[in-house]
């Protein structure tokens, strides 16, 4: 790895950008002089894959502020534990890094189950937790800042559009089994049913069920015209490859997905995914300059010219930003600081501007739609002009102008 940064700053370096390399080396500071974060990430198990490319994001946005002259004259020092795809690991590797380290701040988790086993901990110490991966909603904490997607940010222009622009009537709703997956379709059906559609079916197999030959028969005998798929993990690559090889075709019913990412589609091949569509606030395929920057400046971090970037990593990045803006705003680095300093806050991500809603502590992101194709990439064919608001509780009746989620925290009694 530390080879791998060194090129990461040549490269930056080359390409004009204003980070210095003595900067960056002051990142290995002694304690009393550096600002210790925490990066939680699953570096082992089945979830590493993924966890370790969100660490590198996190570490990517860390030596360039370090570069950049840190925060508060401070380097950042990021102190990086294994969750081991364990959530019980997880909560004990949090309460290392807010008790011994006294990292006040962790960015971390990748699933709701790892994030719910390490919540307590953020809550009774009163330290911070920033969450980059779309979730369920259904969460409204003073400890979290939510950098990934809530429901109506993927699914409140995916529906309509399927329905209204692909002229899709008959919703076959499938996913892994367990909370995401059913939260998800909660406000599936509320908009299918809105949207004058109807839903034939909602169907759940097990996290890393590989064997679909007998669900996807039912979706070929339902006479579905769509499949709404909150499929997760490894079940992703199985469900699409059973799905072209017993001859369905996402040109006559497409797969469109809250899940599959570029990394999914890789795993699989692209062939099995072409034509099908996934919602998200980014993908790799976004022609920003900012995008472009991001991806060249990554791919020299890791040193891997070729590798991936997708949803959660961009998000995992640019927390990183949002909570040094914060905690220079006011001028401290204790969750309170952090709390009053970051509601409001703005910064231009890679796949475009984003910011914190003063209310909920989510962040306003700009939907959007993509259609996979043969080089593994998506086309954007859908997009919002600007971020819209994020929702936690809409799968519950929460709107704009009714919300649950304020900055005192949950109103319960709008449950």
């Amino acid at each position: 790895m530390t080879i791998q940064r060194r090129q990461f700053m040549k490269t930056v370096a080359a390409a004009g950008a204003a980070l210095t390399l003595p900067g960056y080396i002051r990142s290995s500071f002694a304690s009393g002089e550096t600002i210790k974060v925490g990066a939680l990430y699953s570096q082992t198990g089945g979830l590493s894959v993924v966890e370790k490319m969100l660490a590198d994001g996190v570490q990517m946005a860390a030596a360039e502020i370090n570069a950049a002259g840190g925060v508060m004259g401070k380097q950042i020092e990021v102190i990086v534990e294994d969750g081991a795809s364990d959530p019980k690991t997880f909560a004990e590797k949090a309460q290392k890094l807010v008790i011994k380290d006294k990292a006040m701040t962790v960015f971390g988790c990748h699933t709701s189950a790892s994030r719910k086993a390490v919540l307590p901990i953020f809550e009774r110490r009163n330290a911070m937790l920033f969450y980059q991966t779309h979730y369920e909603g259904f969460e409204c904490s003073q400890n979290v800042i939510y950098s990934g997607a809530v429901p109506n940010q993927q699914l409140g222009n995916y529906i309509p559009w399927i329905i209204e622009k692909l002229g899709k009537k008959k919703f076959f709703l499938v996913g892994s089994n367990y909370v995401y997956p059913r939260e998800m379709a909660k406000v599936t059906k509320g908009l299918i049913e809105a949207g004058g559609a109807e839903w034939v079916a909602d169907e759940y197999l097990e996290l890393g069920h590989s064997e679909w030959a007998v669900m996807v028969n039912k979706i070929k005998e339902s006479g579905a015209d769509v499949v709404l798929s909150n499929v997760v993990g490894d079940s992703i690559i199985s469900f699409y490859r059973e799905y072209i090889n017993q001859g369905m075709s996402h040109k006559d019913v497409p797969i469109c997905a809250t899940v599959t990412s570029e990394i999914e589609i890789a795993a699989m091949g692209p062939e099995y995914a072409e034509g099908s569509y996934t919602s998200f606030p980014y993908f790799m395929s976004l022609d920003l300059p900012s995008n472009t920057s991001f991806i060249e400046r990554y791919r020299a971090f890791v040193g891997d010219p070729k590798a991936l970037t997708y949803h959660s990593l961009e998000a995992a990045y640019f927390q990183v930003f949002l909570w040094k803006q914060a905690v220079e705003k006011e001028g401290g680095l204790t969750a309170d600081a952090i709390r009053a300093g970051i509601r409001g806050q703005t910064y231009a991500a890679p796949g475009g501007e984003v910011k914190v809603d003063e209310d909920n502590l989510h962040c306003w992101l700009t939907p959007r739609v993509g259609q996979w194709q043969s080089d593994g990439q998506s086309k954007v064919v859908n997009e919002y002009p600007a971020p819209i608001k994020p929702l936690p509780y809409a799968a519950y009746g929460e709107t704009a102008e009714n919300l649950f989620c304020t900055p005192q925290g949950l109103d319960s009694s709008k449950l």
